[in-house]
């Protein structure tokens, strides 16, 4: 981080009621706790031909974070930021180290990104901290992300490198991209994402609640999930900020209502939720912020539904 983020209003006349994100960052006070990582790096977005700047994304994210109002009875810790390398692979093997120490210290870890090379040193860094877990992914995203590398992995690929290693380590393979658009992924990937299991929603259906009959049966075969949020998959009219603009895009409220209903099943499906990131945030495009507020509200809303979350039992 260059310069600090962590500064906004203060509600003095409100006392602990009118706290803000800037207020309560790095402040420990509470038993359960969660943890802030960025990925400075868009080296996979570059190889995959998209629109670098994503590096820039963490602060971004933070910066509008900063002003939110306060709502969570848990500590938040800023642990700064990764950076990347020249090499993409030991940029991700760096970022999974973290985020595996940051998993053993808190009960959730929230990535910071970045491009979708994220996701590849999150899987990883939620594996290695529980070896034995069954995870589930579940990806809010315009794109499958299940190319394989051509010759050299990208923000594409995570997804088929995490399903290499899935068969490698005669693992099973759990996945689910929510919001998937036809114009922005070949017949080929998905024939790939057909014959790896992959769960999938097109972006023209993701308009009523039926991610609960996408995602029952995956939530009833895994113990942690992982969720993972491409901003590419809303509108370029509120989220302009990206590597790869939606043609179309998916509703915030959609997304938000699926976080909700994911963490009132938590004790139904017995799984638990220690791990998002936010992915593509690229604020070198992102006129007024938008995109960035929207990152700081879906992450706001992620922690909100995992730690004040109600169960709900009308699924079985």
């Amino acid at each position: 981080m260059l310069d600090n983020p962590w500064h906004g209003r203060i509600d003095e006349e409100d006392g602990d009621k009118g706290l803000r994100w800037h207020q309560v960052i790095n402040r420990k006070k509470h038993t359960r706790s969660a943890a802030l990582q960025g990925f400075e790096c868009d080296l996979g977005v570059a190889e995959n031909k998209g629109r670098v700047g994503a590096a820039d994304g963490p602060d971004s994210i933070r910066k509008a974070l900063a002003n939110y109002a306060w709502h969570c009875d848990i500590d938040v810790f800023d642990s700064g930021n990764s950076y990347a390398t020249k090499d993409l692979t030991q940029s991700q093997l760096a970022y999974s180290d973290v985020i595996t120490t940051l998993l053993q210290q808190h009960n959730m870890a929230i990535g910071l990104g970045g491009g979708h090379e994220i996701a590849l040193g999150s899987y990883n860094g939620l594996a290695n901290a529980l070896p034995q877990a069954n995870i589930g992914i579940i990806n809010i995203d315009a794109h499958f992300d299940l190319r394989a590398p051509s010759p050299n992995p990208s923000s594409g690929t995570p997804f088929w490198q995490i399903h290499q290693q899935c068969i490698q380590e005669q693992k099973p393979f759990h996945y689910a991209c929510l919001g998937v658009a036809k114009t922005a992924n070949t017949r080929a990937l998905f024939d790939y994402a057909n014959t790896s299991g992959t769960h999938y929603l097109l972006d023209t259906q993701c308009v009523e609640r039926n991610f609960e009959t996408v995602l029952a049966p995956m939530l009833k075969a895994v113990d942690q999930i992982y969720l993972t949020i491409c901003l590419d998959a809303f509108p370029a009219s509120i989220a302009p900020g990206v590597s790869a603009p939606a043609g179309l895009g998916i509703s915030p409220m959609w997304v938000i209502q699926l976080i909700e209903w994911l963490a009132s099943v938590k004790s139904q499906f017995q799984f638990d939720w220690p791990l998002m990131d936010i992915a593509e945030m690229n604020p070198q495009f992102d006129s007024n912020g938008t995109t960035a507020k929207l990152a700081a509200r879906l992450i706001d809303e992620c922690l909100q539904a995992n730690f004040n979350a109600p169960e709900h039992h009308d699924i079985g």
